[in-house]
């Protein structure tokens, strides 16, 4: 710490906080140097936080740093405080040019946050996506040649947007040059505290540092309180005693320091430590601080806001203002005021008594309906809401927080929306016309927009029940169009809700809503279309559940997926752009089920229509829907590099767009998908791990997941594979309501079994897989997933497994020929995967040697037809094995070579090593070489294999077996290493063996 003061340019001293600043200064320099980060500032209340930054910020250049602060509103409705005085800076100071090179789709989401900005753009789901991925472009255009730093004051303040849009730029930022800085009370963080969760997620993000303020030590508080009094150095016995009453805390310390010493007992409360000084001012400006504690929402209050609310002459009121000012209580920020310490502005406001607290809130709330023009746009709502909640004016509580919600939901802050939206139902009760102040809609319609606000918001849980609240008060069958159209939205917000959990009934609850929804009124094409899109995506259980009959009931009375679609498109000539929305979609659901049945010809187009209808509407979600549908259905036919490139130009075109975010990780997920088929397992793990640092949203993870585990089991990385897969020998099927989601969960916690040798709970995991779910009704990751079964199955019956491991075994092969042989074949892969579950079956009847050797000659042939190079690897193994087992050694050893060649060049660590393996078993080196390594006591390399299985306690029989040789064969070798050890016996000989490496 330094010994002298550091002043700052308005003359306050500044103590210490050496070290701090260095932390700042270094971190700014590695951000606009190498990479962008983060400083996360934390202490208690007053401990110099705020000031520690405003000295940080001095020395860099002008211009280069921007800074918003989060409202204590910030929990009352208003969203992403701080960000829109940062845009708002950013506008003033660079123009709207920056805005418009930020946002090449138009700056209609940015005007969420700065109406000035122009219109909004339409309603759409992915706006939030699109907004976050503009301001992320935004602050990389702010760079300059000097690098920017962003400051986030009272982030403890701060909203779930803000949250959200914070972790979004920490994770997403990559370019040089941008530094952002936030700053939180610790003290403030309770147990529940959403920042308390939060700040040990961020904290592992790269380039994220912490930096913790303690108090000032005795010494430095005695420097602090001598500068305080212009020099004059307090007693040893005074500053024991300022320092045991302000314990160092900064704010304190310069509230007391300078008062007159008392005898009286030590305040219990720090708020009485700030309050002390204030009882030496005159009434008036004791009730000008007390009108600027109601206003000051953000820490600061505009002078014409004040002036209008102090309502005092304007010479009484200047004077007040100057002696709050001279007394360092207020400080003049801009054309107005902020308080020393948002800790003196809450004292003040505490300090109100119940009379003097409503009026001052109403006369804000009053202020603002007569003088909007004072307030800013972006506040005007929430502010309006606060006040007249405080001021217990219910009716107008109720008015102000719905528009609050509107606003809300304007910024696609759904958090703060569905908050304000559950103040206004709290209140409807106390309000009788309730009804009237919000628009005209009814109780039932604005609890459907909370569900809907809860559902965007990822609160599927409180969805749930506000939507089953709201359907209990309408009858089962209402008589008026209105209301069949608001329980219609009902039930579709529910069954998103129950679609998005595993708690089920969302296909219920959708055709519930397509049977009531009047199909002249707004919202029938686009229910047609959700519906169909999420009856592809249902999971399909042999036992029914309720969604699956309802689902089958529906295709009964003529409703298939196929047939919703079809009629969504048919709605679309109508001008509503929700309806053309839908039709897009239905066309992609169409495309899709046609591609699935393996008409490229028919499909295709419906999915490129759908997609350039969707880019003409600006509608970057279905555009990317498209594009990800057919790089997959590419893929499933082996058309990977032609998918891959649909892929990369959806995804270049977003970027170029400023949509980057939007679906950005079910694409990147595709990418990866196709990169691990081509056996480039690095960039699959790559991409997996680039979507997962962007903090994926729980939905997206699950896909993203499933590759990285299959990834990372496939390189022998069996610590992230079982933690990503979250596999432990569990027999239990993960339970889901969309079908990819439980197969990709399967496929990685399969793949993770296997590669760890959990041969047996893989394969009772499969049994129950293959009993419980109709795999054959949904091809997509079907073919792989039994695919690996059949491996299992394979592995589960070679000789030496128990008897009940290979009954299982035996059962999970019939299954699986059940499920391939009920399944079209529309791709290369798909045949291939075939031929080899049909090879795999025949190794437990009475197929001869020769017939099953020709089934695995089928295989690989249909493998190499694919770009699959793993799954060619993996069938080339068994099918050496059937080479051996029918006397072809020398194809046999080509094909391990093969397999030996391809696993070892991908990285495929466990297989390479069954191919090794299996390449020692036939004699043959599995580079190429005719010689395996010098075996020790002269033993060749025959006998050497031999004596390993010897030290294992194998049987001659045994032996033979392992190494395709005759039981005669495999005594001779075993006389001949007794011989060579110069033992008696085989047990003689197995000790020995151990003692030289062989065990």
């Amino acid at each position: 710490m330094s010994d002298m003061p550091l002043l700052a340019d308005n003359g306050s001293v500044f103590i210490g906080r050496e070290a701090e600043l260095r932390v700042l200064s270094d971190h700014a320099h590695r951000t606009r140097t190498s990479t962008p980060g983060m400083v996360l500032v934390g202490g208690d209340a007053g401990v110099g936080k705020s000031r520690l930054i405003s000295e940080f910020a001095a020395t860099l250049p002008q211009g280069a740093v921007y800074v918003g602060a989060c409202l204590q509103l910030g929990g009352d409705g208003l969203a992403y405080a701080p960000f829109t005085a940062i845009l708002r800076q950013l506008l003033r100071e660079h123009g709207p040019e920056i805005f418009t090179a930020a946002a090449p789709g138009g700056t209609g989401e940015l005007a969420r946050l700065l109406p000035e900005l122009g219109e909004l753009s339409i309603g759409r789901p992915e706006n939030r996506g699109i907004l976050f991925e503009q301001v992320l472009r935004l602050l990389h255009h702010s760079v300059g040649d000097t690098g920017v730093t962003f400051v986030l004051e009272d982030l403890h303040w701060s909203d779930s947007a803000t949250r959200d849009l914070l972790v979004f730029l920490i994770r997403n930022l990559e370019l040089p040059g941008v530094q952002i800085v936030a700053t939180y009370r610790s003290d403030d963080l309770h147990r529940s505290h959403p920042l308390r969760r939060l700040l040990p997620e961020l904290e592992r993000v790269p380039g994220v540092t912490s930096l913790r303020l303690a108090p000032l030590t005795l010494t430095e508080t005695g420097d602090h309180a001598t500068a305080l009094r212009g020099g004059r150095p307090l007693s040893p016995h005074d500053l024991e005693e300022l320092y045991r009453r302000t314990e160092g805390v900064p704010l304190f310390v310069e509230s007391l320091a300078t008062a007159p010493a008392t005898e009286d007992d030590v305040p219990d409360r720090f708020r009485d430590l700030l309050l002390e000084p204030l009882h030496r001012f005159d009434d008036t400006a004791r009730a000008v601080l007390r009108t600027a504690s109601v206003g000051a929402v953000s820490g600061g209050i505009d002078h014409e806001v004040l002036r209008h609310a102090a309502d005092l002459p304007d010479r009484e009121l200047e004077t007040a203002l100057h002696t709050l000012v001279d007394a360092n209580v207020l400080k003049v920020h801009g054309d107005g005021y902020r308080f020393r310490h948002a800790l003196l502005r809450d004292a003040v406001h505490g300090e109100l008594l119940p009379g003097p607290h409503t009026r001052l809130h109403l006369r804000f709330a009053l202020l603002i309906d007569e003088r909007p023009d004072l307030f800013p746009f972006d506040r005007r709502a929430a502010e309006e809401a606060h006040h007249y909640m405080a001021a217990r004016e219910l009716p107008q509580a109720l008015e102000s927080a719905w528009w609050a919600a509107v606003r809300a939901g304007d910024t696609l802050a759904y958090s703060e929306e569905l908050d304000m939206l559950e103040r206004v139902l709290s209140l409807w009760d106390k309000v009788p016309d309730a009804h009237e102040r919000v628009q005209g809609h009814t109780w039932a319609e604005v609890v459907s927009r909370a569900a809907g606000a809860a559902v965007e918001a990822g609160r599927d849980r409180r969805a749930l029940e506000l939507a089953d609240e709201a359907l209990a008060t309408l009858p089962e069958t209402p008589s008026d169009e209105h209301t069949r159209a608001v329980k219609a939205t009902l039930l579709r917000r529910r069954g998103l809700a129950r679609s998005l959990s595993t708690c089920g009934g969302g296909i219920t609850d959708l055709v519930k809503a397509l049977e009531l929804h009047p199909p002249h009124m707004p919202g029938y094409a686009p229910l047609l279309s959700t519906l169909a899109r999420e009856s592809l995506r249902h999971r399909a259980d042999r036992v029914v559940p309720p969604d699956q009959e309802q689902l089958r009931d529906l295709r009964e009375a003529g409703y298939s997926a196929r047939e919703l679609a079809e009629k969504a498109i048919a709605l679309a000539e109508t001008a509503e752009p929700a309806d053309r929305c839908a039709a897009a979609d239905a066309r992609i659901t169409l495309g899709s089920l046609h591609i699935g049945d393996g008409d490229m010809d028919r499909g295709r187009p419906l999915i490129e229509e759908g997609m350039e209808i969707a880019a003409k509407l600006s509608q970057p979600s279905l555009q990317a829907r498209g594009a990800g549908n057919l790089g997959h259905f590419l893929r499933e036919l082996g058309r990977h590099e032609e998918g891959l490139r649909v892929l990369e130009e959806s995804l270049a075109r977003h970027e170029e767009m400023g949509w980057a975010s939007v679906h950005k990780t079910f694409n990147h997920q595709n990418r990866a998908e196709i990169h691990f088929e081509l056996g480039d397992l690095r960039q699959a793990r790559e991409i997996c791990e680039m979507i997962l640092r962007t903090r994926a949203t729980v939905k997206d993870r699950s896909y993203v997941d499933a590759v990285l585990a299959r990834s990372a089991a496939a390189t022998g990385d069996l610590e992230t594979a079982r933690r990503v897969s979250g596999w432990a020998r569990e027999d239990r099927v993960p339970g889901a309501q969309r079908m990819n989601v439980v197969q990709l969960d399967l496929l990685a916690k399969l793949e993770t079994g296997l590669a760890e040798g959990s041969v047996d709970a893989v394969l009772v995991l499969s049994e129950r897989a293959l009993e419980q779910l109709e795999l054959e009704a949904s091809r997509g990751y079907t073919w792989p997933l039994v695919d690996v079964m059949v491996e299992a199955a394979l592995r589960g019956i070679e000789p030496g497994r128990p008897e009940e491991t290979a009954a299982r075994a035996r059962r999970v092969l019939t299954l699986a020929v059940k499920v391939v042989e009920a399944m079209r074949i529309t791709g290369t892969p798909q045949r291939a995967h075939r031929a080899r579950v049909l090879a795999g079956a025949a190794e437990i009847d009475d197929t001869g040697a020769a017939e099953r050797l020709e089934l695995w000659t089928e295989a690989v042939t249909a493998w190499e037809a694919t770009p699959m190079p793993l799954y060619l690897a993996s069938a080339r193994l068994r099918a050496s094995v059937a080479a051996m087992n029918a006397g072809h050694r020398d194809r046999a050893r080509d094909w391990v070579r093969a397999a030996h060649a391809t696993a070892a060049d991908l990285g495929a660590v466990p297989l390479a090593a069954s191919a090794a393996d299996l390449a020692r078993r036939i004699g043959v080196g599995p580079g190429g070489d005719t010689s395996a390594p010098a075996a020790p006591a002269g033993l060749t390399a025959r006998e050497a294999e031999v004596a390993r299985l010897l030290t294992a306690g194998g049987t001659n029989a045994r032996i033979a077996e392992e190494l395709f040789i005759s039981t005669k064969t495999a005594s001779v070798h075993v006389s001949n290493i007794l011989a060579k050890l110069g033992v008696p016996n085989r047990a003689t000989a197995g000790a020995r063996l151990r003692e030289l490496g062989l065990g």
